[in-house]
């Protein structure tokens, strides 16, 4: 005589609950501490543009003998930056290089992250 056995192998709907729920506890954890990480990368991908106009700046001043009150073009600190003149990274917003005396500033000075050069 056959007996029938009925295994039928797979998950409850419980268990299924239960993977569901950590797996969005773990996203809840993860989530913020990603959007804070990429926020605070972009602040310092601009800092470091900062850092390499204000260089930029000191080489033209230097090879071109300049004053203390001259302000040089968007195409003099230019050709001093390898690839050209950077934008920030957060908002894709030119830079304010200034005259020599004043350190560049970023456009995006009043959002969440702060963009000034120390």
């Amino acid at each position: 005589m056959k007996t029938n056995h009925s295994n039928k192998a797979g998950f409850t709907l419980v268990e299924i609950m239960i993977v569901v729920a950590i797996i969005g506890l773990l996203a809840a954890i993860a989530i913020p501490n990603f959007v804070k990480a990429r926020s605070t990368a972009q602040a310092n991908a601009c800092i470091n543009n900062l850092r390499q106009i204000d260089g930029a700046k000191e080489q033209w001043a230097l090879e071109t003998k300049a004053a203390a009150t001259a302000t040089p073009s968007t195409t003099n600190v230019a050709a001093y930056i390898k690839g050209g003149m950077p934008t920030c990274p957060v908002g894709s917003v030119d830079y304010t290089i200034g005259d020599l005396a004043t350190k560049p500033a970023c456009g995006n000075v009043g959002s969440l992250t702060n963009h000034v050069l120390p």
